[in-house]
């Protein structure tokens, strides 16, 4: 599913994630995090795979539906 992630003080950014996270989790964890564009955020490093943002960080989440289930 592909999530809006609003982190405190930066711009929101458009992640994938397998599900929701747990509610009793200090992290998410997210793969493919871009601007909403889907240019490449330039403060990451070439070759990572997988992300980890704390809870801490984290304003609020956005999910996106998925159109092709709704079919």
């Amino acid at each position: 599913m592909q999530v809006v992630i609003h982190v405190h003080n930066e711009d929101a950014f458009l992640a994938d994630m397998e599900a929701l996270p747990d509610p009793h989790a200090n992290y998410i964890r997210v793969t493919n995090p871009r601007k909403r564009d889907g240019k490449s955020l330039n403060t990451l490093t070439n070759g990572a795979t997988s992300f980890l943002y704390p809870w801490t960080r984290i304003t609020f989440l956005e999910i996106l539906e998925d159109l092709e289930s709704q079919d």
